[in-house]
């Protein structure tokens, strides 16, 4: 496997590149904090998800997270520390947000996302838009936006697991979800004992690459389509911008959540929203 070359000390990427034969390997890299998504690692992340996409050599993709986690969704120290505030501005950080997660459905050569840990909020949404999830029997999954009054930036869900069990999982914010039960309802196709997890996502993703590139292009494009004829893109987007108002109107619940993070930490924080059950 070809590895990227060691940063320097003092300029460690959050996220990396390597090539694996005709598989290219996008990793998350910011295992103390999660990997959650930070502006940099959603800029050096797309910078390596483009490259792959122009490299002949690279046939199939998979997405995975350094360290205890895949990622804990997009980085809340980072979002309080911007002080974002009112529709223009929250326009603008939702649709980078929302934008960073669709190009991986819209990615033209297939993706797998190899899950372990945790896998919650916008990583979730992440997942859910690769074209395959391969998970570590320990992985848990959700995405707890409403118990801290925040939206959901790419409404995916719905269109993967149908009504009743999307309602179940964002209404309630459930983030310790099992990927047996995830497998269940069709975000996982494969679960697999997590120290196989490198081996089986690499697996499927030769499998990928091992067929007619241009063929699995186009049946990709086929299948996305068919989703968006039924009207995915319009929802997805009617979606963002419910989400853009929630987020504007500054409802108490994520008031009191940010100021108990400020004062306290988010550790402190996340005890306030647990004990809300």
């Amino acid at each position: 496997m070809t590895q990227p070359s060691s940063p320097s000390a003092t300029d460690v990427p959050t996220a990396t590149a390597a090539r694996d034969g005709r598989i290219g390997i996008l990793t998350f890299n910011r295992p103390r904090a999660l990997n959650a998504f930070s502006s940099a690692l959603m800029a050096e992340a797309t910078a390596i998800l483009r490259d792959f996409v122009a490299d002949p050599r690279v046939l199939a993709i998979v997405v995975r997270g350094e360290g205890r986690a895949f990622s804990a969704g997009f980085d809340l120290k980072e979002s309080a520390a911007r002080g974002t505030r009112g529709h223009a501005a929250w326009r603008q950080v939702l649709e980078a947000d929302f934008d960073f997660i669709m190009q991986f459905w819209d990615c033209p050569k297939p993706t797998v996302a190899a899950v372990h840990g945790y896998c919650l909020g916008g990583a979730f949404e992440l997942a859910l838009a690769c074209d395959i999830t391969v998970a570590g029997e320990d992985a848990r999954f959700g995405e707890p936006e409403v118990r801290f009054g925040s939206g959901i930036v790419a409404m995916l869900l719905p269109w993967i697991v149908g009504p009743k069990h999307a309602k179940e999982m964002l209404l309630t914010g459930a983030d310790r979800l099992t990927a047996a039960r995830m497998h269940d309802i069709g975000v996982v196709n494969q679960v697999v004992p997590d120290a196989e997890l490198p081996a089986a996502a690499l697996a499927m993703a030769r499998g990928l690459a091992a067929a007619s590139p241009e063929a699995v292009r186009l049946t990709k494009r086929a299948i996305n389509r068919s989703y968006e004829r039924m009207g995915l893109r319009e929802a997805l987007r009617e979606a963002l911008e419910i989400d853009i108002a929630l987020e504007a109107e500054e409802n108490p619940v994520r008031a009191e959540f940010n100021r108990i993070r400020q004062a306290e930490g988010l550790a402190a924080a996340l005890a306030w929203r647990d004990a809300r059950e």
